[in-house]
């Protein structure tokens, strides 16, 4: 029995030690192209192998990476291109179908179906940053959206419905539940952030007439950069100083920055494509306003980002980011009527709140807080807990033991009281083995944070993980 295997449910936190894990992707985080989605695979891969898992990081290979190497002990196979990666990757699966014991298949669009050449035996968590039924008319001609609507829908339902989901925020939940029909097995795992080692300086007063805007994004059209330039565009005759930087790069990078040009935005819009991360966290910092036009996301990571810098967020009321925007606590959010016309009254609230002392500090704390409830090592201690519960009971799925209809518990523990959030296996193992009961489903928010938020009468709570 290999290391990891034989632990009961109270011991693990996170107990991927001796597990050989796949994790599957589209790209890794030094592919030009990378995002959130890259960012949060590397992060699980790169912690499960510090805590003793063998790791292998399956992607496709970007002109001049190599096709092998190993990074932080996690050893890279890169296969094929945007498209060929898929039938590439599913035939090392087939070939090296024994060496694992747990796959993480993140589904970038659609998934890797490892499903199809794994040992049943084998859990799989099919990891979905969001669901995109609706992008794909934004980058292919209709034939070719359909294909990826039926293989992120129909098909990757069928072919996971043995295994489960992880979700990285409520609405993505939501969204595959009612968008793509989905009705096995979602857990609920949300991404980590860094926040800032040193104590952060105050946040000064925005000058009414020359605010300071910033936008992390990638230039991709459902991101929806142009708005942006619609906002500066209203807003500067009134605020002639208005500033805003944008930091990222994509293919509608050249495109936009014609747009800038022609509208006569260069000396308010600046264009910073790729900057290494210390820079960008200054950047961020010296901001007044992060903003997004986005259309939709599965949370939100440079929401949070900024968050943890004291900046808080104008973005529309979309999937992910009404779940990464408190609206008035951390930010704002508008109507999403497609145009800029909600940003530009919103941005002009945001401005006028924080003109306030203290509302500004009281802003920019609140921001710190939130950002500090989201961390890498809580993020790999729940899905490790959930591959390593898997693991011992040959399935990423759930019985459902406890009571039906809901996808996390808040359970009692016996002997010391402790209320928890569990889910899947992990809920499954404790209610197995004797050593907890069910309290109540679990709200959206707890499973977010994965901690209770109502301990009932002073019960204690712990984080999911532990």
């Amino acid at each position: 029995m290999k290391a990891g295997q034989n632990k009961g449910p109270a011991e693990v936190d996170g107990g991927v030690d001796g597990l050989r894990v796949a994790v599957v992707n589209w790209r890794d985080p030094w592919h030009p192209a990378a995002g959130g989605a890259e960012v949060y695979a590397w992060e699980l891969a790169r912690r499960f192998a510090e805590r003793g898992a063998e790791v292998t990081y399956v992607t496709c290979r970007a002109p001049g990476q190599a096709r092998r190497e190993r990074v932080d002990g996690v050893r890279f196979v890169r296969l094929g291109g945007r498209f060929t990666v898929y039938p590439l990757v599913l035939a090392w699966m087939l070939a090296h179908r024994r060496r694992f014991d747990a796959v993480l298949d993140c589904q970038n669009g659609i998934p890797f179906f490892t499903p199809w050449v794994l040992p049943r035996r084998v859990p799989v968590f099919c990891a979905i940053f969001h669901v995109h039924d609706e992008q794909f008319g934004l980058y292919f001609p209709p034939w070719l959206a359909w294909i990826g609507r039926t293989l992120e829908g129909p098909v990757a339902r069928r072919t996971y419905r043995r295994h489960a989901c992880t979700a990285i925020s409520p609405t993505t939940v939501e969204a595959l539940r009612t968008r793509l029909a989905w009705t096995g097995p979602v857990y609920l795992v949300p991404v980590g952030v860094d926040t800032p080692k040193d104590d952060p300086a105050p946040r000064r007063a925005p000058d009414p007439s020359a605010p300071r805007l910033v936008c992390v994004t990638r230039l991709v059209p459902h991101k929806r950069a142009d708005l942006l330039l619609d906002v500066v565009e209203r807003v500067l005759p009134e605020r002639p100083g208005l500033r805003l930087r944008i930091i990222g790069r994509g293919p509608e990078q050249d495109r936009l920055a014609a747009e800038i040009a022609a509208r006569g935005l260069g000396g308010a819009v600046e264009l910073l494509g790729f900057v290494p991360e210390d820079e960008k966290a200054a950047v961020v910092a010296d901001a007044d306003l992060h903003l997004s036009a986005s259309r939709g996301e599965g949370w939100g990571l440079v929401v949070a980002e900024a968050a943890a810098l004291g900046v808080p967020t104008i973005a529309y009321d979309v999937d992910g980011l009404r779940d990464a925007v408190r609206d008035g606590t951390t930010g704002w959010l508008a109507a999403d009527t497609g145009d800029a016309d909600e940003l530009v009254h919103t941005l002009d609230l945001a401005l006028k709140e924080l003109a306030d002392p203290a509302r500004r500090d009281a802003v920019a704390a609140a921001c710190r807080a939130w950002a500090a409830e989201f961390d890498w090592k809580r993020t790999a201690d729940r899905m490790g807990e959930l591959v390593a519960a898997s693991r011992r009971r040959g399935s990423s799925g759930t019985r459902g033991t406890a009571v039906p209809g809901a996808d996390a518990h808040v359970v009692r523990r016996y002997g010391d009281g402790h209320l928890r959030v569990a889910e899947g296996p992990v809920r499954d193992e404790l209610l197995d083995a004797g050593e907890a009961e069910p309290v109540r489903p679990a709200t959206p928010l707890e499973r977010l944070l994965g901690r209770v938020e109502d301990t009932g009468g002073g019960a204690a709570a712990e984080p999911a993980g532990r």
